[in-house]
């Protein structure tokens, strides 16, 4: 994967819900990464660029929020954007848990697809976005230095 085609990770415990979200973004045409557990995710994001986080609050052992706590501590992984999913039966208090341990999104599931893949396309444009800006002041950083402005 190069910077500009970061993967979306998506991380859940049962393997028919990563099935469903790899069926709804194939279309996007993105690497999907998958993970089993907070553990496994945060391996993940540690070895490869990662776009945006699909992170299912309820799974055994590290849940999402301490995932989501673990991937916002971190100076690497700060910046990575993470949409919370949730069974739509769970506590109400999950979506404000879930904002304030660094949530950009909460979705609750059954998800309906074309809103999932809306928001999905928005983080992935934030992010290429980014990548162009870093790019674009790299290149202007360059430029400057060559013209003797900067040492």
């Amino acid at each position: 994967m190069s910077p500009e085609r970061a993967g979306i990770l998506l991380v859940d415990d049962m393997e028919d819900n990563l099935t469903a979200l790899e069926a709804v973004l194939a279309s996007l045409n993105e690497p999907l990464v998958r993970a089993r557990s907070g553990e496994e995710a945060m391996k993940v994001l540690l070895r490869q660029p990662i776009a945006l986080v699909l992170l299912d609050i309820r799974m055994p052992g590290m849940d999402g929020f301490e995932t989501a706590a673990h991937i916002k501590r971190l100076d690497q992984t700060r910046d990575v954007p993470i949409i919370f999913l949730t069974g739509a039966g769970d506590d109400s208090g999950y979506a404000f848990r879930g904002y304030a341990t660094g949530a950009a999104d909460y979705v609750t599931k059954p998800f309906d697809p074309w809103v999932l893949r809306a928001k999905v396309t928005v983080f992935l444009d934030l992010y290429r976005k980014g990548r162009e800006v870093e790019r674009l002041r790299a290149e202007i950083q360059d430029l400057r230095r060559r013209a003797g402005d900067v040492p």
